[in-house]
């Protein structure tokens, strides 16, 4: 409670000279109006924009930049994101028939595979744009599929859309550009929060992919999620599993490939969709690796990822990312106590590689894809005991036919996979890598170790044991292989001495 005095002296002073007087602030509405300007003056519209827009004008229609396109168009003009411009969204109260009509003869190419969701797919130049007309969907609860129900004014078709950062929109056909934003998606955007226009429950009921959507946008663009957006993810994790698998991989390669993948997957574990997903993620928790440096190998393979993405040469590598994400998925299943008291995972690394290749699949990945990773993990140990010095020139030489074209990618993963931290053992295995590709540029120098074959051919071998195509061809192929391996190039004459021994005493 105000003391005597102050209340005394506020009632004096209750009305001050004019000279002393405040000025009056800023009407409310006339503030967020000149805010919602400079919003506009800070988008760069593409020209071929303005041309659609002038050409559904000129029909009585409205048209809106909207979405994603708007979103990051902010982005880019704070400084905020150096994400490339897309493709370009609008959505209209023009129906499909009508959109086709204001397109036709403009567009150099039109594609009308969503006109029954009313949207018409169109390319101008080098621009892809995508014209929709106003949603007012309903779902059964059941299923992704919508009741398409087409709306009347864009209020409606932006509280159906995912997040506040993209349920913005820029209109473009009236005499001056105006900003609708009925959402708070501005404010969402300047603070990085993700929240739904609608109540979450219902947007992510409506769509289960949203909840993983909003994970993706936790690594492309560095978002947090608002604590109810956190808390109905964590109740509907379940859901996802109304979505196809191959909608799912999709979101989760995006995720995987984004600027902050560690933040999601820590999202997606903290809400149970990891479960949904990739389950094998989160039953790494609480497990301790063998190094008894981390609290567990859940975090020891974040770390992992984060330190192969810092090696990366050429852009996002999904291969890389997948790999060193999935490398330890195996120890859980193989974790023993030793009698020592020590913990160890024997073979988790093949354990692993099957582990990864049956989760791959189960997300419909390219088979190219799922070889690749699941040869990584199984490779990703193979140099441990390098630094003991027991590898011969044949030891190096299987490791780079292992790995073949996966050899660059192999280096980084080894080496991202020294999380300890014991400097001076870290450094060691450093050193110790640094020697064995050092032997490798040694050797392939020497030998062509990119295309290691035997020094003689199938057709050499049927000519020199006199024999036709078969089995045998094979055999011996295979044999002069393995002795190429070990011995490294023997030369025409010493290959067909051995192929005649070997063929003496097999043949």
């Amino acid at each position: 409670m105000s003391s005597p005095s102050v209340t005394s002296q506020t009632t004096r002073q209750s009305t001050p000279p004019a000279s002393r007087r405040a000025a009056p602030g800023p009407d409310p509405d006339e503030l967020q109006r000149s805010q919602e300007n400079a919003v506009v003056q800070m988008l760069d519209v593409p020209d071929v924009a303005d041309e659609l827009a002038a050409r559904f004008a000129a029909r009585g229609h409205r048209l809106y930049l909207v979405g994603g396109s708007v979103r990051d168009a902010l982005l880019r003009g704070s400084g905020g994101s150096d994400r490339e411009p897309g493709d370009l969204d609008f959505t209209t109260d023009a129906r499909p028939e009508q959109i086709l009509a204001a397109v036709r003869g403009w567009a150099d190419a039109v594609w009308d595979t969503g006109i029954a969701f009313g949207t018409v797919g169109l390319r101008r130049g080098d621009r892809i744009l995508e014209v929709t007309t106003f949603r007012a969907d309903t779902y059964d609860g059941a299923s992704r599929n919508p009741e398409v129900r087409f709306g009347d004014d864009i209020g409606g078709d932006l509280v159906r859309r995912d997040f506040t950062v993209n349920a913005m929109a820029v209109e473009l056909t009236g005499d001056e550009r105006r900003f609708v934003d009925p959402h708070g998606g501005l404010a969402a955007l300047a603070q990085g929060v993700l929240d739904t226009p609608d109540v979450p429950e219902r947007s992510f009921s409506d769509d289960p992919l949203r909840m993983l959507r909003a994970a993706r946008f936790v690594s492309q663009l560095g978002f947090t999620p608002a604590e109810r957006v956190a808390a109905a993810m964590t109740a509907m994790a379940g859901e996802l599993s109304r979505i196809t698998a191959e909608r799912v991989q999709a979101e989760f390669s995006k995720l995987v490939l984004g600027t902050y993948p560690r933040r999601a997957v820590e999202l997606l574990c903290d809400t149970g969709l990891a479960g949904q997903v990739v389950p094998e993620v989160p039953a790494m928790q609480l497990e301790t690796d063998e190094h008894m440096q981390h609290k567990d190998v859940y975090t020891h393979s974040l770390v992992v990822m984060e330190q192969a993405i810092e090696r990366e040469t050429d852009g996002p590598d999904l291969t890389l990312r997948l790999a060193a994400l999935l490398h330890d998925i195996g120890k859980p299943a193989t974790r023993r106590k030793e009698p020592d008291g020590r913990v160890s995972f024997h073979h988790h690394e093949v354990v692993g590689a099957k582990m990864t290749r049956k989760r791959l699949r189960a997300l419909k990945y390219p088979k190219a894809l799922i070889d690749d990773v699941t040869q990584l993990v199984y490779l990703h140990l193979r140099f441990h005991g390098y630094g003991k010095g027991e590898w011969t020139d044949s030891a190096v030489r299987r490791y780079v036919t292992d790995a073949g074209p996966l050899l660059d990618r192999l280096h980084r993963l080894v080496r991202s996979d020294c999380t300890t931290r014991n400097r001076r053992r870290a450094a060691a295995l450093q050193r110790n890598y640094d020697g064995l590709e050092d032997r490798i540029a040694e050797l392939r120098r020497q030998e062509e170790l990119d295309a290691i074959r035997p020094d003689l051919d199938g057709n050499a071998i049927m000519e020199l044991l006199g024999i036709g195509p078969g089995p045998a061809v094979g055999k011996a192929y295979k044999y002069l292989l393995a002795l190429r391996m070990e011995e490294g190039p023997l030369g025409p004459e010493l290959a067909e001495a051995e192929l005649r021994a070997w063929a003496a005493e097999n043949l």
